[in-house]
């Protein structure tokens, strides 16, 4: 009778994990191209099927969804407007969808829009849509926002090459990573005020184990930020974070070490994203 029932529990647990993969699967598109340009067949899920976390939609921020562009990683469309509302996944997935609501400005009118994001083969956001489209039309910003003749908004995104800063293999900055670093803090010192955080994210390749990945570019992050702040930068406004392989810009085959690790070069990066204005 035992055995009977630890057969039973064990196909339970099977049906359970068969029953979730497929409602993961009627919730996605078909077949997303490499470029994440479109997919054969575009799948919304339905709004109420959200997590419970996210249920009923959430308003987002206006000012950060109208930065959302082709090209940004996961971690940098999430810290945007935050993960997919759905249970799709988050770091294996081509697709994250969303359910936000509008407000009316001047009245309790809510608009309650879908947001679909598809990622291309490297898991860079390459092409977004509404459900229903005339929801795009809600991130226009006002006219009288607009000024006659707004000056270009500063790049507030930096990807330093880890390969300019450090040695292969190492998370000690060289005199070049120094002097590279050196025009990035004094713009750091000279927003004052206007600087509201800082935040220093590193990479490494996918060569060497998924710990001592992780590990290496915690270690190249610190160094980053303790260097840009014993040249002056704010301490209490910067935040480093070590994403080891993950997000790679990058796809290469494999092939002989020296020329693998050329072709790699761009993966082994420090990301640095600047929040500031007035």
């Amino acid at each position: 009778m035992r055995i009977h029932f630890k057969g039973l529990h064990f196909k339970g647990i099977v049906a359970t994990s068969i029953a979730l993969a497929l409602a993961a699967c009627g919730n996605v598109s078909r077949d997303v191209a490499k470029d994440g340009h479109n997919a054969s067949e575009q799948v919304w899920p339905a709004p109420d099927s959200v997590t419970p976390m996210h249920k009923g939609g959430t308003f987002p921020n206006l000012a950060n969804l109208r930065q959302v562009r082709a090209g940004l990683n996961k971690p940098q469309l999430s810290d945007l407007i935050g993960y997919p509302h759905f249970s799709e996944g988050v770091w294996g997935v081509r697709e994250w969808n969303y359910v936000f609501n509008f407000r009316k400005p001047g009245s309790d009118e809510v608009t309650v829009c879908q947001y679909k994001v598809l990622f291309d083969e490297n898991r860079l956001a390459r092409s977004f849509y509404w459900k229903p489209e005339s929801c795009a039309a809600l991130l226009a910003e006002p006219a009288s926002a607009v000024p006659a003749a707004a000056a270009p908004a500063p790049n507030k995104s930096r990807v330093l090459s880890a390969d300019a800063l450090f040695a292969f293999d190492k998370a000690t900055l060289t005199p070049a990573g120094h002097r590279a670093l050196d025009d990035l803090a004094a713009e750091l010192r000279d927003q004052g005020d206007k600087l509201h955080a800082v935040r220093i994210v590193g990479y490494t390749d996918r060569l060497g184990g998924e710990t001592y990945n992780q590990k290496l570019s915690q270690r190249r992050a610190d160094a980053v930020m303790n260097y840009l702040v014993e040249q002056g930068a704010p301490a209490g406004r910067i935040r480093a974070d070590g994403h080891g392989a993950a997000d790679p810009v990058k796809d290469c085959p494999d092939g002989p070490r020296t020329q693998l690790i050329a072709c790699l070069a761009p993966n082994r990066r420090v990301e640095v994203k600047i929040d500031s204005g007035d």
